[in-house]
């Protein structure tokens, strides 16, 4: 219990437990203090990975529970978007389609072939973070039409990197930074 219980773990859980809070926010549409919730709860997704590694903390429950909280947080914040910005997102239907497609499809491979559904944390995936985390922050301000665009393009890529790693390179690890990183280790090994 005590590996389970490290400030890393909690900040990821914290994520799945605080995010009906930012829901709540977006029902009453107390848009301010929504963005100061998200603001908040997305940078637990930076610390706890840095924790981890910083206090020699990284665990497979840690890298799962972590992989769980980016999922919600995910599909959470793809809801705020489309209720709190529609006119955003709808330019961009298709893209959103591919993006939730290929989303569903990596965890149908991962899951077939692994047995349970993986979200890796490879450069593209955290740097995608990133931007949706800057997205929901600047459509508070301005209008992001073209930068949700890009970003489901962005993550087409990402998903389909991720597939690929999970077909080419079994025995992976999630925090991978790339398939081509992947190849050259593989490549060393020979």
């Amino acid at each position: 219990m005590k590996n389970i219980l490290t400030v890393p773990n909690l900040l990821s859980m914290s994520r799945i437990i605080f995010l009906p809070v930012l829901i709540y926010l977006v029902l009453i549409e107390e848009r301010f203090m929504f963005l100061w919730g998200y603001l908040i709860l997305g940078s637990t997704d930076a610390f706890d990975g840095y924790l981890a590694r910083k206090f020699k903390s990284v665990s497979e429950f840690g890298k799962t529970i972590d992989s769980f909280a980016d999922v919600f947080f995910y599909i959470g914040t793809a809801w705020f978007i489309y209720r709190l910005y529609p006119d955003y997102l709808m330019p961009n239907w298709n893209l959103l389609m591919g993006f939730f497609g290929l989303f569903a499809l990596s965890f149908l491979i991962s899951s077939i072939l692994y047995k349970v559904p993986i979200m890796m944390h490879t450069s593209l995936l955290r740097y995608g973070a990133v931007l949706i985390y800057i997205l929901v922050i600047m459509s508070y301000f301005f209008d992001t039409t073209l930068f949700v665009g890009f970003i489901l393009f962005y993550y087409l890529i990402a998903f389909t990197e991720e597939i690929f790693i999970f077909i080419l390179h079994p025995g992976f690890d999630r925090d991978a930074k790339s398939i081509w990183h992947l190849h050259a280790s593989k490549k060393r090994a020979s």
